[in-house]
């Protein structure tokens, strides 16, 4: 068969789920499991996949698929809690008082906030954080979701602490030819993967630096009163400054110490700068904006999930944000490899032998998944912090219980298909596995414009697999390799593999699946994943222009 109908063939699967999701707004409980289906149809009787292989990769896509439920279920857990005791209240006055603008505070909670998250454990977190966040103040569920993924994308190339670079790209180039070839070079391998991380950080800086305004724009243009781009472009002074508090120590750090701390500090820095500023009225805009009356929100605006305030108490603000406080630092703490920490929380692991008779294994290890530590047992110490009665916690774990159906059907349909499809090159007849021949076939077209097609192929690893991390193992060895042969850059091509990864976020199924659930939004991820092809679109672009011109002007110079 040839390669141009072994692509089509291909992306069959994923074009059900835009089609479904997207022309048809179908929710994702029905889209994927007919994706799913249609997938291992292709996959048993074009490829041939053998069957035991198949099964096996479902399996472990499952297992994958609850460990995403854990992290949906434990987000939703702290909010109710947070709810119910009363600290959400205080947090959301404190919000209220840095700024009441609605502009203002996405920046602050998505950009730099979620940042910060994403930086300490990737994987979808963010989003579960800080889209709840949002919701309690006021912002409509699906807006909410909205910005939040959108924000979730300049940090995510070092999310988790560099695993999309260090265990993505990292692990999948460390072959015997490419580090010959290094040798031949006089660079050593961990050269190598930091270079990478360097450009990876300097081509994120533009997108970067604009991606808080084209949030903007899309929060003002989708839901405000006159939906309108001028309201988001009218703080553009202030978004500017916020993509710069995140984007400036962001580069440094992966220029001087590597590529696990630069969305680390990155978020940190700049809350610690952009706040003060923000109360001090620095570039903030004389106009407050906000949403229309309630009244005025479409049907589809609201989730089933309704955060009302407890005033019982005067809660502090000090004492509110504890929890998130005690997040952040045992997220840093187990997640840092250098402190024993890690080791420790990964050594609880189960390890399957290889399923079904193939080398695919599986592993579950609980400590590991932020859902259980640090979210669920967060939520736990929260009980005594808030001196929580019996009917205030049941409130809380019920309904967090009650929200996680719908994502659970999606996930556990969505999940495998990806694994099948990953695994599909193994089979009888020597074809390329299902996403290597759809990259190939663009390759094949594209050819010297590579570049400018680059971080597309990044944006669709993570929109199939759910993770940077993933499609920079799926698709780096694939990017390397037509750097090598077309004899240009394979540390920018590699590089604008992460970032195309990166921004593929906004769009990624599983992230959105799992952030609607964190606000009780069912059947509106077509039309989330359609808005957000806008912005996910005009970043890789800018990233595909800027690797092109960086390609033509450093030739070979820059391995």
């Amino acid at each position: 068969m040839s390669e141009g109908i072994l692509a089509l063939l291909a992306v069959i699967p994923i074009a059900a789920i835009f089609i479904l999701m997207v022309g048809f707004r179908w929710s994702a409980i029905r889209a994927m499991p007919l994706a799913f289906f249609t997938g291992l149809i292709l996959i048993l009787f074009v490829w041939g996949t053998p069957l035991k292989w198949v099964l096996a990769s479902s399996l472990n896509g499952a297992v994958i698929a609850l460990k995403i439920i854990f992290i949906v279920f434990g987000a939703l857990t702290l909010l109710f809690t947070l709810r119910e005791s009363g600290a959400l209240a205080a947090i959301n006055r404190g919000f209220k008082s840095i700024s009441p603008d609605k502009r203002v505070q996405a920046i602050i909670i998505a950009w730099l906030f979620g940042s910060f998250i994403e930086a300490s454990a990737g994987f979808g977190t963010p989003a579960a954080l800080a889209a709840p966040l949002l919701l309690s103040l006021g912002f409509p569920a699906l807006a909410a979701v909205m910005v939040t993924l959108i924000a979730n994308s300049t940090s995510v190339s070092f999310g988790a602490v560099g695993t999309p670079t260090l265990i993505g790209i990292g692990t999948t180039l460390n072959t015997p030819e490419i580090a010959a070839t290094l040798s031949e070079r006089g660079m050593e391998y961990g050269e190598f993967i930091h270079q990478v991380g360097v450009w990876t950080a300097l081509q994120h800086a533009l997108p970067g630096i604009l991606m808080p305004l084209i949030m903007l724009v899309m929060l003002t243009r989708f839901f405000g009163e006159k939906r309108s781009i001028r309201e988001g472009l009218a703080i553009w002074p202030y978004a500017i400054f916020a993509g710069l508090c995140f984007v400036v120590p962001y580069v440094l750090v992966a220029i001087f110490l590597g590529p696990e701390f630069p969305s680390i500090i990155g978020g940190l820095l700049g809350l610690i700068i952009l706040i003060p500023m923000t109360q001090a009225g620095f570039l903030v805009p004389k106009k407050t904006w906000d949403f229309p009356d309630r009244s005025g929100w479409l049907e589809n605006w609201n989730g089933s999930i309704e955060v009302k305030e407890n005033t019982e108490n005067n809660m502090g603000l000090l004492k509110a944000w504890t929890p998130y406080m005690l997040i952040g630092l045992l997220l840093i703490l187990t997640r840092v490899r250098f402190l024993p920490f890690n080791g420790w929380i990964t050594s609880v692991k189960y390890v399957s032998p290889g399923l079904f008779g193939t080398s695919v294994v599986t592993e579950f290890d609980p400590l590991n998944i932020p859902g259980i530590m640090p979210f669920m047992l967060i939520a736990l110490v929260c009980i005594p912090m808030f001196r929580m009665n019996r009917r205030q916690v049941g409130i809380a774990w019920g309904e967090a219980l009650k929200r996680i159906k719908a994502p659970f059907i999606a996930l556990i349909f969505a999940v495998p298909l990806v694994r099948i499809m990953m695994q599909s090159g193994i089979n009888p007849h020597g074809y390329l596995s299902m996403p290597i021949a759809m990259a190939q076939a663009m390759a094949n077209v594209f050819q010297g414009a590579w570049p400018l097609i680059d971080p597309f192929v990044g944006a669709l690893g993570s929109f199939m697999a759910g993770s940077n991390t993933v499609s920079n193992m799926l698709f780096g060895l694939f990017q390397y390799s037509i750097a090598d042969n077309l004899e240009i850059s394979r540390i920018i091509v590699v590089s604008l593999q992460s970032i195309g990864g990166a921004f593929g976020n906004m769009i990624c199924v599983h992230n959105v699946i799992a952030a609607c659930a964190t606000v009780g939004l069912v059947g509106v991820e077509g039309l989330l994943i359609k808005r957000n092809l806008i912005p996910m679109s005009v970043a890789c672009l800018m990233a595909g222009i800027t690797g092109l011109i960086l390609v033509m002007v450093l030739g070979e110079r820059l391995f």
